[in-house]
């Protein structure tokens, strides 16, 4: 695997490795997001904390996006300072999903850094969080958020505040010991894993527009604290963006954390999270094991040409059974086999998969021909290609009758479509710099070849 340069200087990488970003002299235009309900001793302190970035002042903006509050913000203090933007959305519940899109689409920069209303940045926050996503576009950087008490803390001293606390700015004091686990373990979200998701926090997040744009932004159907951001982390993963966290990008929270409240509070309100995200979210740790979603974890592309029934229903069965997959059937003959097949079952679907769902699945398989698959095959192919594994796996059938099967992993789809067209290289060749290409032999994972008309007599 190496990385890729794109002719504007910056750079594609491989795989999840942000480390190998160079340095750059680029200094974007960048957007600074704040969602916003009725916090205006906070946003004061977060504006003013803004006007000390080390950050060139004439390369950034504030877009203020007020989520129904019912006294606008006052920004009129600071706007000879900084370029200030300000936004509102009517009052609807507790919508920053949707506050945070209303803010990119009012916005200019080619870098987007978000931010809450009660979350201070240090003086170098912005310097820290830009330079990785001005570099390389596909990153997606969580900053460090330390809680702390600022009721008392007046605009007119917060930067003199933030410099008294610079001492702890190395140190993990009043940081939420879960997430100095996680960065420690997984060296600052350079091995990821699966579940890196978890750890990204909007309230201190930075991407380029590029990246929002094609992930589609945040989830505007989220109603009520949390969610949001993993969420939108996963399906960014899913979709080729590259994890960081910059240690050095540090912000003050005005309050404990999430998880220092009290536990009857934390227990309801994060079944209500987990209930809104395990349709969304592919990974089998969020979803009750037994129940069926209508995205799975692997989608199953079937083409259906030279298929019969009965052959059709050998490689779908097999496909389905002890895996959180669905299969789409292909073929100008799709819907006539499957009248034949006599089943109603939810997860054999006829046509493509749409935006949402390839959005949002770890696997993409494609199969052709009679093929059968053993119980665990498709949980072996997955992973040959886990983060830091590998992009695809074709599947060696040793000339057996004419037959394929390749499972992509959709982080690499994505990125290969995104960038595609944008260098020399073919899409196979970017896949196979990017993320690796493997083949297995199909023994080696329970997959045969069955007949065209094998027999269902019983």
């Amino acid at each position: 695997m190496t990385i890729v340069g794109l002719d504007d200087g910056r750079t594609i990488v491989p795989d999840n490795r942000w480390d190998l970003v160079g340095s750059t002299s680029s200094r974007p235009l960048v957007s600074v997001v704040i969602p916003y309900y009725e916090q205006t001793h906070q946003l004061s302190l977060v504006l003013e904390a803004l006007t000390a970035q080390t950050y060139p002042p004439d390369r950034l903006e504030v877009v203020v996006a007020d989520d129904g509050s019912r006294v606008p913000p006052d920004v009129s203090a600071w706007t000879s300072r900084l370029t200030i933007t300000v936004v509102r959305q009517e009052d609807r519940g507790f919508r920053a999903a949707a506050a945070r899109n209303l803010g990119v689409a009012a916005s200019n920069g080619s870098v987007l850094c978000f931010l809450d209303a009660d979350t201070v940045p240090t003086a170098g926050y912005i310097s820290h969080m830009v330079r990785l996503a001005a570099a390389a576009p596909d990153v997606l950087v969580v900053g460090r958020r330390k809680h702390g008490d600022l009721s008392q803390v007046e605009p007119r001293s917060v930067v003199e505040w933030l410099s008294a606390q610079r001492h702890l700015e190395v140190a993990h004091d009043h940081e939420p010991e879960w997430l100095v686990n996680a960065y420690d373990r997984t060296a600052n979200l350079l091995l990821p894993g699966w579940d890196g998701y978890k750890y990204m926090i909007s309230a201190v997040m930075s991407c380029s527009r590029e990246l929002f744009d094609d992930v589609g932004g945040f989830d505007p159907s989220f109603v009520g604290y949390g969610g949001e951001d993993w969420e939108f982390a996963n399906r960014a993963f899913m979709m080729g963006a590259v994890f960081v966290h910059e240690p050095d990008a540090v912000a003050w929270h005005d309050g404990p954390d999430w998880a220092e409240r009290a536990v009857p509070e934390r227990i309801s309100e994060k079944n209500a999270e987990a209930l809104a995200l395990a349709p969304l979210i592919t990974d089998p740790a969020a979803r009750t094991a037994g129940l069926l979603y209508p995205i799975p974890d692997i989608v199953v592309l079937v083409s259906t040409d030279g298929h019969t029934a009965a052959s059709l229903l050998h490689t779908v069965g097999s496909a389905l059974r002890g895996s959180d997959a669905a299969a789409w059937l292909v073929g100008d003959d799709a819907e006539t086999l499957v009248a034949q097949l006599g089943v109603r079952d939810s997860r054999i679907r006829i046509g493509g998969p749409d935006a949402s769902t390839l959005s949002r699945c770890r696997f993409v398989v494609e199969v052709a021909g009679p093929v059968v698959f053993s119980a665990d095959s498709l949980a072996l192919l997955a992973t040959r290609v886990a983060p830091g594994e590998g992009g695809q796996v074709t599947v060696d059938f040793g000339g057996l009758r004419p037959a394929s099967v390749t499972l992509t992993a959709s982080r690499a789809r994505h990125r290969v479509r995104r960038w595609a067209e944008h260098t020399d290289l073919g899409a196979d060749e970017l896949l196979r710099r990017l993320f690796g290409v493997r083949t297995v032999r199909c023994d080696d994972v329970g997959i045969g070849v069955g007949g065209c008309e094998p027999a269902l007599a019983w």
